[in-house]
């Protein structure tokens, strides 16, 4: 057991953060090498020994780093998108939530062997899923349509519902029984809906006032925001218990969809912290397993975990989408789409400490019996997901797609090349006629600013990844690539050359094609007669026939590998024009002649 505490918490942090970059690299979920490594540092190796290092402040650590976590999963929910998911969503966190706790409870009764008190206990306490597990699995397969929408919904809003059942069955099971259960559940329910409620919009209207009142610096701004997170948790919690995380996420939900001021900085600000605690707090309650755990899982808990993901979970999915117009083919991804998280694991851990004490029998089992639930579910989940995906068409994992600003002429000519080789595009552009042309052309067009405020609520971006700023107007280029870099990250984002190059390169996307190439040049070369090429290079056409035939002056726009992906050309990376590859390029007119050979380009 690691003795100093400096050296404990600095584990925790790294190997957390090594898990995610891992996960990254070898394309697996981060939440399953985030239990492999937790593990192996606490019960494997007893390196790691969460309850020595924070004592009693080890459940009220991970409790406030799930509010936070909820807070920054109700800023990323959009009110609009329930005008096509809202009754899919509303079923799954009612009917869906009551299917799933009445089949998990009697699993666990008669697969088990709990008592019925504990069993009801352990059936709420796995029907939650939530954002610590299922925003990174979304993330890592990129469902398109109205799945993803679904199944974030659900998850966010599914976390402060079953901390609340849970709470509900605790209360009424730890007096001795169920005797008068029905009303103290009744009651818990409405104060943790009216208490979470209230102080949740209190919160958010009070971050709302000293934003717009620009009472805050902006230096503070995010500052303040985590410490109100924390005091309306608080607050919430000590009026009802575990309404805290109702209250959180009725907070971001309220701040994200007022549209008076922005809360950009502090979504930011919430994702980067969210990484983090998601990857320190599944380390900490991984290394809080004892193997002597392992000795009360068997055939049965597998079983139990079988009736979870083959019977619950489908009934449930059954039961919420009748007559809401999803396919069978989205029907059944939300089917095979429900990991448990770190509030199914908190809750636990917090329930079994107190039942232990009390001298509950059977309570011992129910740490290990909810961590085998998580770790089976994101194992068969987090390996299934992308591959069932794709088998059913209704997700692109790396989307090739290009969002294109400007509607110009030669950004048409550009969209139309790529479309002609498969490629998803979208025109954005405030020019009527520029939009009206390239609708003329075929090519699916946005009609506004790609700067405003709502625009990701009211385009589609499913099977686009990336952005191409080609207006004239530099300034507008450099915001869409800021703007758009939360959505396809920093390496995906793409401007012209600004006449001035002088701008920050933090302040801009990445330069598009080769120095000095800017909206000027380009709209010269095409004024004289230039076009944009499709090449397929050979061994006997390689980039040095293509460079003998058409000068040093042509320049590579992008290249597409064997595989299909589309490499965009930039000034800072590595250009690769090996045989195999298409390339599209824009060139000068070729006077044909009886040696020029082949142009092998269409």
């Amino acid at each position: 057991m690691v003795e100093h505490p400096l050296i404990a918490i600095s584990g925790i942090i790294v190997l957390g953060i090594a898990a995610q970059w891992l996960a990254w690299r070898l394309h697996l979920p981060s939440i399953l090498l985030l239990l492999i490594f937790g593990f192996a540092a606490g019960p494997a190796t007893g390196l790691l020994d969460p309850d020595a290092l924070l004592g009693n402040l080890l459940l009220p650590v991970v409790s406030v780093g799930v509010a936070v976590i909820l807070f920054e999963g109700g800023l990323s929910l959009r009110i609009t998108e329930l005008r096509q998911i809202g009754g899919v969503v509303r079923n799954l966190i009612t009917v869906g939530t009551l299917a799933t706790w009445l089949i998990s409870a009697g699993a666990a009764h008669l697969i088990l062997g709990l008592d019925l008190a504990l069993s009801v206990l352990l059936g709420a306490i796995v029907v939650v899923t939530g954002p610590t597990v299922i925003v990174p699995l979304l993330r890592h397969v990129r469902p398109v349509g109205q799945v993803g929408s679904i199944l974030k919904w659900e998850g966010i809003l599914i976390d402060p519902i079953g901390a609340m059942l849970a709470v509900l069955v605790f209360e009424a099971i730890l007096p001795g029984g169920f005797q008068g259960a029905a009303a103290l559940a009744a009651i818990g329910f409405f104060k943790t809906v009216f208490i979470g409620g209230i102080v949740g919009v209190i919160g958010a209207g009070v971050m709302f006032l000293l934003l717009k009142h620009h009472r805050i610096p902006d230096f503070l701004q995010n500052a303040v925001s985590l410490a109100m997170v924390v005091s309306v948790f608080t607050a919430s919690n000590w009026f009802q218990a575990e309404s805290g995380l109702l209250t959180v996420t009725v907070m971001g939900v309220a701040l994200a969809n007022q549209k008076t001021v922005t809360v950009k900085h502090i979504v930011e600000f919430k994702e980067n912290l969210r990484v983090l605690l998601i990857a320190s707090l599944f380390v900490l309650l991984a290394a809080r397993l004892q193997l002597s755990d392992l000795a009360h899982l068997g055939l049965s808990s597998l079983a139990f975990l079988g009736v979870l993901i083959f019977i619950a979970r489908p009934i449930a999915v059954a039961l919420s989408t009748l007559k809401s117009g999803l396919s069978w083919r989205e029907r059944f991804f939300l089917s095979w789409m429900a990991p448990r998280g770190i509030v199914a694991a908190a809750v636990a851990s917090i329930f079994a400490l107190s039942l232990v004490e009390a001298g509950y029998p059977q309570a011992e089992r129910l740490v290990p019996l909810t961590f085998m639930v998580i770790i089976g579910t994101v194992t068969i989940y987090g390996l299934t997901a992308s591959p069932l995906a794709r088998w059913l068409q209704i997700s692109e994992p790396h989307p090739q797609g290009v969002l294109i600003t400007g509607a110009h002429p030669w950004a048409r000519a550009i969209a139309k090349a790529l479309q002609a080789q498969g490629y998803q595009v979208l025109m954005i552009d405030t020019n009527r006629v520029d939009i009206s042309a390239a609708r003329m052309d075929g090519l699916p067009t946005y009609y506004g600013s790609v700067l405003s405020e709502y625009i990701l609520d009211e385009i589609e971006l499913g099977g686009i990844g990336r952005l191409l700023a080609l207006t004239s107007n530099d300034e507008v280029n450099s915001l869409a690539a800021l703007h758009f870099t939360d959505v396809f990250s920093r390496a995906e984002v793409y401007q012209l050359s600004p006449e001035d190059e002088a701008v920050s390169p933090h302040l801009r996307g990445r330069l598009l094609f080769r120095t000095g190439v800017t909206y000027t040049e380009l709209d010269h070369r095409f004024a004289r007669g230039e076009e944009i090429k499709t090449t397929k290079l050979t061994s006997e056409f390689d980039y040095e026939a293509f460079r003998a035939r058409y000068g040093e002056t042509a320049i590579p726009l992008f290249l597409i590998n064997e595989n299909g992906k589309l490499v965009v050309l930039t000034k800072d990376n590595q250009f690769e024009p090996r045989p195999g590859k298409l390339l599209i390029s824009l060139v000068g007119p070729v006077e044909e002649t009886p040696n020029a050979g082949p142009a092998w380009s269409k």
